[in-house]
């Protein structure tokens, strides 16, 4: 039960950054244009130098896992998705150590520490097992109980042989 509280809560703050990425399109693509364009020069063109798509595209990602995170929905799936664009989030609207008013960036640094609050809580989301053992311990823990019954059951094995052999031996004529 608290494990979905805190998920739907979680979600709550991407669903509401999705929204903003559809309603306020043109304002958020004016502060992400400097990022965009360093990834984009640093990518070698292989993501394009177009703010308003990256943020429309940073919307959907947001709101379609934020959604699967509120639905319990593939959870750390959509908790491993949603890290990184917080970050790069809080690091394109919240660049407060490139503010000069110390108003805006008093705000600005509150907002970028909350976030990466935010994101914590994501990545504690993301590798959130539920109480149920991970796909590696449970690969692991099958191996080594396989490995255990194979060595049972030789070790069966051998003695059956043992005792057949004495048997078919106390049989044989002489």
């Amino acid at each position: 039960m608290i494990r979905r509280i805190a998920r739907t809560a979680l979600a709550s703050y991407f669903l509401s950054e999705a929204a903003k990425a559809f309603t306020n399109t043109k304002s958020q693509a004016a502060e992400a244009a400097p990022f965009v364009e360093f990834v984009s020069r640093e990518s070698g063109s292989k993501v394009p130098n177009d703010p308003e798509m990256i943020v429309k595209g940073q919307g959907a990602l947001m709101g379609a896992a934020g959604t699967a995170l509120a639905l319990g929905k593939f959870p750390r799936l959509s908790a491993a998705l949603l890290a990184p664009t917080v970050g790069a989030n809080a690091y394109m609207h919240e660049a407060f150590w490139a503010e000069k008013d110390p108003e805006v960036k008093a705000r600005k640094q509150s907002n970028f520490f909350r976030t990466a609050a935010i994101v914590g809580g994501v990545l504690l989301a993301a590798a959130d097992t539920a109480g149920k053992p991970g796909l590696a311990w449970r690969t692991s823990h099958g191996v080594d109980v396989t490995r255990r019954e194979a060595k049972r059951a030789a070790k069966t094995a051998r003695r059956e042989a043992k005792l057949m052999a004495a048997v078919a031996g106390s049989k044989l004529p002489s």
